[in-house]
């Protein structure tokens, strides 16, 4: 049986976090600090020490892994985009935008999965496509519907048309991709990542219908998630500035569902939606503020769901 979430969770503690240039060309969440950066850093090591006790108190699995002094690693806290664990034992390695990001891949995370007692079938490498020019960050780029094999995916620098047709054909997805757009000091530009304005959860959709310009790309991406039988949560792209599209729904070891979000993220919810929400599963809220302002992202990116099955 194909499920939507998992209770295994890996998470990779910062050692150099910080801002990073090469990423703040196009992601307009990121904004610079003038804190020394060994400040910062510990700042961040704070606040996701913080996040990690309030998944483990729930009964979540989280696997936590230290990032390497060397080579310097300022995005490390979002492994989620280098890599993804399929049920059936897969492993896939992403072809990634930022030079500087591809750092992050690990061999070593790989064996320590393995020595955790996860089975690993194969190891599917797709960075070869980073020789062309052409990006897909992991559950950055792909917001997956596993139980409908479903990939719906927001074109931009970092989301290519060729990878995701190549991620969906390999993986028995069916894409449905689309522009999504927001509007950065007057300027429209294209969302970077669609885990900024979707998420999907067993029996919810978070997403933001406004930031897609084009009716017939809208009308797609709801009668998606319509037919898949999601409960539809809309939300506005004021509050997608506040990360409210970067939420992560994960079970703990009892089978009890949890959607997390950030405090930043559930302060901007109405209570509409936040009791919609609680009406499915219940929700976990850290504080990660030096994080989202500094590397441009939020509590899902921190997560890399573990699927794979145990020997």
């Amino acid at each position: 049986m194909t499920n939507q979430t998992t209770s295994h969770i890996l998470m990779v503690r910062p050692a150099n976090f910080g801002f990073n240039p090469e990423t703040a060309e196009n992601n307009f969440y990121q904004q610079r600090d003038e804190r020394e950066a060994d400040e910062i850093n510990k700042i961040a090591q704070q606040e996701f020490d913080g996040f990690v006790s309030l998944l483990q108190d729930k009964g979540i699995d989280v696997l936590v892994i230290e990032d390497t002094d060397l080579p310097i690693k300022t995005d490390a806290i979002f492994p989620n985009n280098w890599f993804s664990t399929h049920q059936d034992g897969k492993i896939l390695l992403y072809p990634m935008f930022s030079p500087n990001r591809r750092l992050e891949r690990r061999k070593d995370i790989i064996e320590i999965l393995i020595q955790k007692g996860f089975r690993i079938s194969e190891i599917v490498d797709l960075t070869f496509f980073e020789q062309d020019n052409q990006f897909l960050e992991g559950t950055g780029s792909l917001i997956l519907d596993r139980i409908n094999k479903v990939a719906y995916a927001c074109r931009s620098q970092r989301t290519h048309k060729t990878p995701l047709g190549y991620f969906g054909n390999l993986m028995g997805f069916e894409v449905v991709d689309f522009d999504a757009t927001q509007v950065v000091n007057g300027i429209l530009s294209p969302i970077y990542h669609t885990n900024v304005m979707m998420h999907i959860g067993t029996e919810i959709a978070v997403v933001c219908l406004e930031s897609i310009p084009l009716a017939s790309e809208k009308l797609k991406v709801q009668e998606y998630l319509e037919k898949t039988g999601k409960k539809m949560i809309p939300i506005t792209a004021k509050q997608k500035f506040q990360f409210a599209g970067n939420m992560l729904e994960i079970q703990n070891n009892l089978g009890s569902k949890f959607t997390i979000m950030s405090d930043s993220a559930f302060q901007s919810l109405g209570d509409v939606q936040i009791n919609t929400i609680k009406r499915y599963t219940e929700i976990i809220v850290p504080k990660i503020p030096t994080i989202e302002k500094i590397g441009g992202g939020s509590v899902r990116c921190m997560m890399a769901e573990i699927f794979l099955p145990l020997l």
